[in-house]
This record gives structure tokens, sequence and C-alpha cells, in this order.
């Protein structure tokens, strides 16, 4: 009988550790932009933080445009989507978001005027697999 207990309580304890893919996300998201941001990932382009939408389960990625990179002029939408699109699917880092079907936001911004958004790309399941 006793056996019977502690195998119930190891692993009630073992399953009560588990956290949900939206949990982990969140946290992972906020882990990021705590550990690692802001910092350059190109030039004249600085990610600024990364979150989590759980209502629609998208992970958004901010990005602040600088120096001669900080102009309306400087963009395709439609190549910066593909480039976007090739990145995230040859990615194995969020493979289990993406596995769950999760979406992915990519928002650049202007240093001089923050709420100037240039670019605003949203990537679905249907862009990735």
């Amino acid at each position: 009988m006793k056996k019977v207990i502690l195998f119930v309580l190891a692993a009630l304890t073992l399953g009560a550790c588990q956290e949900s893919l939206e949990d982990r996300c969140a946290r992972e998201c906020l882990e990021f932009t705590k550990r690692k941001c802001p910092s350059a990932v190109a030039e004249n382009m600085v990610i600024d933080s990364m979150t989590f939408v759980r209502a629609t389960h998208t992970i958004q990625h901010y990005y602040k445009l600088t120096g001669v990179a900080d102009r309306a002029d400087g963009f395709q939408k439609d190549q910066a989507k593909e480039l976007l699109k090739g990145a995230l699917k040859n990615t194995t880092q969020v493979m289990a978001y993406k596995e769950a079907g999760y979406q992915f936001r990519y928002i650049y911004y202007s240093e001089k005027n923050p709420q100037t958004i240039y670019l605003d790309i949203l990537l679905t399941e249907k862009d990735y697999q």
C-alpha cells in the first residue's frame, strides 16, 4: 500500500512540474528579452523585445531601425516577408512552436519616431510549413 501511495505522489509531483507550451513560450520570450535585449542583429537594426500573445498564439519580435535604415522607403514588404519565411522554415530553435501552429509576427519601427511602423509581418502555419 505504501508503494502505491508513493507512486501516486511521485506521479502527481512530476505532473505538477510540467509547464504548458503556452507557459513555456511566455517564459522563454520574457527571458530572451531580459537577457538579450536590446542587442544589435545587423547594422542599423536592434532587437528590442520578444513577447507572446496567448490569445492568438503569436510570438512577436520588435526591431528598432536606426541610422540610415530608419526610413520608410527602405523596405519592400513582399521581399522582406519571403526572407522571413525562409529563415523561419529553416530554424529548428522554435520547432515545438511551429509544430503547434503558432504564429510569428515581426514588427520593425523607427528609432526617431517609435510610433512609426515600417513593417508589420505576420507569418502563419501555412507560411512556414
